[in-house]
C-alpha cells in the first residue's frame, strides 16, 4: 500500500502541473470575451485555483510518504502529515467537487455559458477533463488509500469558507478591472439571482465538506474509532 500510495501522489502531482502548463499555452483568441482578456491571466478561472491546489497537496503527500508518516497514530505528527490532512479536508475535497459539479451542470444546461463550442479547436478535451473530471478521481484514489485526521469542525469549514469568499472577491476585483465576469452563467444572473447563486455555491463547498467528512469516517471507521479511543484516553 505504501508503494502505491506514493506511486498515485506522483502521477497526480505530474498530471496537475501538466495540466496547468497545457492550459497556459492555449492562446484564447482575444475577441473571445472573457478568455481573450488578460487581466488576471490563468488564475481568473477556479478550476486553475483548484489545479494547483491540487499540485500542491500531492507534492506535500508526496514529501510525507518519504519524510513524514501515514501511521494512524504517530507518536510525533510531522509538519507535512498536518498540511496534509488539512489541506484535503478543507480546501481539496469540498473544493474539487463543487468545481466539478458546477461545471459539468452548467455544461449540461447550456455549454455556451460556461465553454463556447468555438473553443473546441482549441481547447483539447482531455484537458477539460484533466481539469474537472479527473479532479474527483484523485480525490476518490486519495481519500481511500490515505487515513487523515480531519481537523475540527470549526477549523474546517472555515477554511473552505474563507477559500470560497476569497475567490468571490476576486471575481468582482476581475469584473470591476477586467470589464467581464469569468463566467456567463454570472453574467446572465440579476444582482439578487446571482447573490442566490453564490449563497448556493457556498452551502454546497459547506455540505461537500461534511460528505467528505463523513466518507472519511466511513471507509476508515475502525482506524477512526482507534484513534477516538485512544485520544480519549490520553485526555
Amino acid at each position: 500500500m505504501a508503494d502505491l500510495r506514493a506511486l498515485l501522489h506522483l502521477v497526480a502531482a505530474l498530471h496537475f502541473y501538466y495540466s496547468i502548463y497545457s492550459f497556459t499555452c492555449i492562446k484564447f483568441p482575444p475577441d473571445m470575451l472573457p478568455f481573450g482578456v488578460n487581466f488576471g491571466g490563468i488564475w481568473k478561472y477556479l478550476t486553475i485555483w483548484n489545479a494547483a491546489l491540487q499540485a500542491v497537496y500531492f507534492t506535500v503527500a508526496l514529501m510525507n510518504d518519504f519524510i513524514g508518516t501515514n501511521e494512524i497514530m504517530p507518536r510525533v505528527k510531522p509538519t507535512s502529515r498536518k498540511l496534509k490532512d488539512y489541506l484535503f479536508a478543507a480546501f481539496l475535497f469540498p473544493g474539487s467537487l463543487v468545481v466539478a459539479i458546477t461545471f459539468w451542470a452548467v455544461m449540461y444546461i447550456d455549454r455556451e455559458l460556461m465553454m463556447p463550442k468555438a473553443l473546441d479547436p482549441i481547447f483539447p478535451s482531455w484537458l477539460s477533463h484533466a481539469l474537472h473530471t479527473n479532479i474527483v478521481l484523485f480525490m476518490l484514489l486519495e481519500i481511500y488509500t490515505s487515513f487523515r485526521q480531519y481537523p475540527s469542525r470549526k477549523a474546517g469549514l472555515t477554511g473552505i469558507l474563507l477559500f470560497g469568499v476569497s475567490y468571490l472577491v476576486w471575481l468582482h476585483v476581475i469584473r470591476q478591472y477586467g470589464g467581464v465576469w469569468v463566467y456567463g452563467v454570472v453574467e446572465v444572473l440579476n444582482l439578487p439571482l446571482r447573490i442566490v447563486f453564490f449563497a448556493i455555491i457556498l452551502g454546497l463547498a459547506v455540505g461537500l465538506y461534511l460528505f467528505g467528512e463523513l466518507l472519511n469516517k466511513g471507509i476508515w471507521i475502525r482506524e477512526y474509532w482507534t484513534l477516538r479511543s485512544s485520544t480519549k484516553k490520553s485526555k
